[in-house]
């Protein structure tokens, strides 16, 4: 369709299937009407307004590998609320409509929906979902732009309804009503869709904006993985008992600048302590330990060096006692595999009385700590992350 703008002289030319029933001239502010058919006549001069990141009419889109064409767009306002409704039309006649407000997108296609909505009932269902009300108005049209197949200026209600990211929109002209289904859309995919970067930048809580998590999906995800973690643990550790890998005495005169190293030993299951007890007949003396474990196929080695320390005395009328002639150690996280153990014990150069180094190591049963830590952080996570998605839907709410 050809228009002349009698105000600016501008031509808009833009193929339509509809017959146009408003016209808005894309480069002045005045609009038309077809009134009573007989052709479009100037109808009203809108006040200026600054269009800055709306997109064009004759703008092209893609949207599911169809290619649509901006119509007509519309600036409306509520309360002090702001925002840009968009009319697409395809090459064969399919209709998409986008609405705008501070960079919050929302794609939405005409329904049939049979339930009357005037008296504004506080839920209504579609789909077995429940949508919340959330607002009804009558707008004001600020300005507008392109081509139109009704009155641009009819008074319509809008009642709105939420479930995020989802809403139903219902325009309601006397007793005529239009149910429009929407969804949430990404700004990067309005970006993809109209290939370009030049968008309004968000702010705020958009209307149907999707917090970053579904809560009840997420627990369930948690829920699953810890029930997962559970039962793998248990799998892996089905039958397993405390596995004693060393249980000797070391004489400190036989291994004097050498280490004893023991016979290589496997452990199988999941990652576990390994438990080191050492005693020495120390008496106002001290001894050593060094220790480290190798894993025999991988070549890694872990270190562990423990002092056996025992003194005691008579000072200013009392006994005193300090350290202890057994102590205890743990090597964290041993995992499966087959390893030996090279141990280099010592003891004080003077000390004839303390003649070994007796010491056992046990690779403890699987310990839970690890399960219960994920447990508990997940716990923690999603309690956390439903006190953010009450915030989040409180500030939605507020505005």
């Amino acid at each position: 369709m050809k228009v002349t703008c009698f105000n600016c002289n501008n031509t808009t030319t833009l193929e339509v299937l509809f017959e146009v029933e408003s016209f808005a001239c894309p480069h002045c502010v005045y609009t038309y009407k077809n009134a009573r058919g007989e052709g479009l006549k100037y109808f009203n001069k809108s006040k200026p307004y600054y269009y800055e990141y709306q997109f064009k009419v004759g703008s092209k889109a893609n949207f599911d590998g169809i290619e649509y064409q901006v119509t007509g767009l519309l600036i409306k306002s509520s309360n002090g609320y702001e925002w840009t409704e968009y009319i697409l039309e395809s090459k064969k006649g399919e209709y998409l409509y986008l609405s705008e407000s501070n960079g919050h997108w929302i794609l939405l296609n005409q329904i049939d929906f049979d339930k009357k909505v005037g008296n504004h009932p506080k839920t209504v269902e579609y789909q077995d979902i429940i949508y919340d009300r959330y607002n009804y108005c009558y707008p004001t049209l600020v300005a507008a732009q392109g081509f139109f197949d009704f009155d641009i200026y009819s008074k319509f209600e809008i009642i709105e309804y939420i479930n995020p990211p989802l809403m139903l929109s219902f325009e309601k002209l006397g007793k005529e009503q239009t149910c429009f289904y929407g969804k949430h859309i990404s700004r990067s995919a309005i970006k993809k869709a109209f290939n370009t970067t030049d968008i309004d930048k968000k702010t705020g809580i958009g209307q149907v904006q999707p917090f970053l998590f579904n809560i009840r999906n997420l627990g369930l995800i948690c829920a699953s993985v810890a029930m997962i973690i559970l039962l793998s643990h248990w799998y892996m550790n089905l039958g397993r008992t405390e596995q004693n890998v060393l249980n000797t005495e070391i004489i400190f005169d036989q291994y004097i600048n050498r280490d004893y190293t023991t016979p290589a030993f496997t452990l199988q299951g999941s990652s576990a302590p390994m438990s080191i007890r050492v005693h020495a007949d120390v008496d106002n003396s001290w001894a050593n330990v060094q220790l480290a474990l190798i894993n025999e196929i991988t070549g890694e080695e872990t270190y562990a060096n423990k002092d056996i320390e025992y003194y005691h005395g008579y000072t200013d009328g009392e006994n005193w006692t300090e350290g202890t002639a057994t102590n205890e150690f743990n090597i964290c996280g041993v995992a499966a595999g087959k390893y030996h153990l090279a141990i280099t014990p010592m003891k004080a150069y003077f000390d004839s009385k303390n003649q070994k180094l007796q010491i056992t190591a046990t690779w403890a049963k699987p310990s839970y700590r690890n399960v219960y830590m994920t447990f508990i952080f997940m716990i923690v996570f999603v309690i956390g992350m439903y006190y953010l998605n009450q915030n989040f839907e409180n500030k939605r709410w507020e505005e």
